[in-house]
């Protein structure tokens, strides 16, 4: 079961770089014929989320070669991408901060330390993660910037789309934590009773929602770049839309 959450994880990221570097190649124009350092960022930027791209399609090929068939990776990355980038430019950046701190965080408290993980693996989420603490400064400039230039309703819309923009992760996560747990009991020829199948879809979904979701709402630079730029009545927003998904993991 590990090695299909590592195999979707790596997969998650190829997803969610789809619609990253869109959007950063979109806010490259308020920089074309301004400050040229911001704009070299954020081409660099752009640039290794292709990379990373490409990095984590290996890392699929590499597991489809050894692990037994049938694995399926349901959310399609330009579909996804399309929805996302259908909301506000606050809301985007607000949601990419918010992923690419929890990259560190993972790495941090979950990857670097754990003897027991392929080498390679590790040396993989090394790298992306290096790669997201520079991008991390650029999202939170990027945001923060944009930021200033809203007015208070405009800021209030955002909000909302930051909320379903969440709870899209969230269904994301409940289609996935299925097909994964289907994949898992047909790799295993059956000899699970349904219950019990239940029980393992459950949990692997509360994992996916602790890793992708509830892992980054307890970052305090996150904590602290989303509470400068919202009201208490915000705050509580978003707080309220995110307590069924904490509840349930």
């Amino acid at each position: 079961m590990s090695q299909i959450q590592g195999r979707t994880y790596a997969n998650i990221f190829g997803l969610v770089e789809r619609y990253i570097n869109a959007k950063i190649l979109e806010i490259t124009k308020d920089h074309w014929f301004g400050d040229q350092l911001a704009l070299e960022a954020l081409v660099r930027f752009s640039n290794e989320e292709i990379k990373h791209q490409e990095l984590f399609r290996r890392v699929e090929l590499l597991c489809a070669d050894v692990m037994p068939a049938g694995y399926r990776f349901l959310p399609d990355p330009n579909e996804v991408a399309k929805v996302v980038l259908s909301k506000s430019t606050w809301s985007v950046l607000a949601l990419t901060c918010f992923i690419e701190i929890f990259v560190l965080s993972h790495y941090q408290q979950s990857i670097d330390g754990d003897t027991s993980l392929s080498p390679l693996f590790k040396d993989v989420f090394l790298y992306h993660a290096r790669d997201e603490a520079q991008h991390i400064i650029a999202d939170e400039l990027e945001w923060g910037r944009v930021h200033d230039t809203m007015s208070p309703s405009e800021i209030d819309a955002a909000v909302d789309d930051f909320i379903a923009l969440v709870a899209a992760v969230d269904g994301i996560l409940q289609m996935q934590a299925a097909a994964d747990v289907e994949y898992f009991c047909s790799a295993m020829n059956g000899g699970l009773y349904e219950e019990n199948m239940a029980r393992l879809q459950a949990s692997v979904l509360g994992a996916y929602r602790w890793q992708y979701i509830i892992s980054g709402v307890g970052v305090l630079r996150f904590q602290e770049q989303l509470g400068a730029k919202i009201t208490p009545t915000q705050f509580d927003r978003i707080t309220a839309a995110l307590a069924p998904i904490m509840a349930a993991a």
